[in-house]
């Protein structure tokens, strides 16, 4: 049975990053991906196609199903009743490991804002927080690379 993989990018600002992301998840397999808040979508609000996404995406948004969602919660409500493990990439007082994760047969991999993260709130309704030790002096990595760099160790790409 294959496993289902999808995503979650909440409230990203930078088109480029989310255009990396839609890179990223083709080469990972990732089912689908589910843009929330102000993220910004493949097509824009007159359904014309956005070539600054496209640019970074280089096409990968034509072949990964996506979804724009203006809230969160309802959506991980509904994951969870379709037996969905939740899991957010973020750093928290009470984050595991990243390579410490044990995948199900279904699973949501949450990516938030840039400078913020992912809110406590949706931390709270999450069944893993995992995150990626930092050994350097800066504290954080580009939410892009992060999220690259989960999906590939998680799913032993």
């Amino acid at each position: 049975m294959k496993k289902e993989n999808i995503l979650i990018l909440h409230n990203i600002r930078s088109v480029e990053n989310v255009g990396a992301i839609f890179r990223t998840a083709d080469a990972a397999g990732i089912d689908k991906i589910y843009l929330i808040g102000y993220t910004p979508a493949p097509l824009d609000r007159f359904g014309r196609k956005r070539k600054d996404l496209a640019k970074s995406a280089l096409g990968a948004e034509e072949f990964v199903s996506w979804e724009q969602i203006k809230s969160i919660a309802p959506l991980i409500a509904r994951l969870k009743k379709q037996n969905f493990q939740i899991i957010a990439i973020e750093q928290d007082k009470k984050s595991i490991d990243y390579k410490k994760v044990k995948l199900k047969n279904k699973n949501a991999f949450i990516a938030g804002a840039e400078v913020t993260g992912i809110p406590k709130s949706i931390l709270k309704k999450c069944n893993i927080t995992a995150e990626i030790p930092m050994r350097g002096k800066k504290e954080s990595l580009n939410v892009s690379v992060a999220l690259g760099i989960a999906l590939f160790q998680i799913l032993k790409i």
